[in-house]
């Protein structure tokens, strides 16, 4: 019994030390999976942003063919309002999915601008719909969505963690001619 009493001590090391061993390996794996989790979901709704950028600014490039045709804009392709609307209205179905997988893995921030963003959008679409030829009016409407684009990816890139981006601002030619 003394030489059990004796090696106790080492026997009690070798269960704590591979006891500490199990514990320092399920954490680190739980850390990893939560890291590796936390990855998966951020690419997930960097997809869901692209996705919805994409089907809004086919709707905003719509836009501007239709506001040329109109005389409102200076985009090189002019599209007549007639032969846009079935576009219009493929990019105008194509934003309910993509709004929808942005409700559900958007931040707070990135929907409230991506509502405001496609109601830019709307505001457009509606102008266009009068047929005006006002090219003041509609370079305010262009700004306005310019500016509310730039809201939604900056708050996309504060969700997302990444560096400031490029605001695309680039200065447009005036607008030349009349329909």
């Amino acid at each position: 019994m003394s030489a059990f009493l004796q090696q106790l001590p080492a026997l009690l090391g070798v269960v704590i030390g591979a006891l500490g061993s199990y514990l320092a390996v399920v954490r680190s794996d739980r850390a990893r999976f939560d890291r590796e989790t936390a990855a998966r979901w951020e690419e997930r709704r960097l997809a869901v942003y692209a996705d919805y950028a994409r089907a809004v600014k086919t709707s905003v490039t719509l836009t501007y063919r239709i506001a040329a045709h109109l005389g409102n804009d200076p985009h090189p392709h002019p599209l007549a309002p007639a032969d846009a609307a079935p576009a219009q209205a493929e990019a105008a179905l194509a934003r309910d999915p993509a709004g929808e997988a942005l409700l559900l893995l958007g931040s707070k921030d990135v929907v409230e601008k991506a509502r405001v963003w496609v109601v830019a959008v709307m505001e457009m679409e509606r102008f266009l719909r009068e047929e005006a030829h006002d090219p003041a009016a509609w370079r305010a409407l262009l700004e306005g969505q310019r500016a509310a684009r730039e809201g939604y990816y900056t708050a996309v890139r504060e969700d997302l963690a990444l560096p400031p981006g490029h605001g695309a601002r680039w200065p447009l030619p005036p607008v030349s001619g009349s329909r």
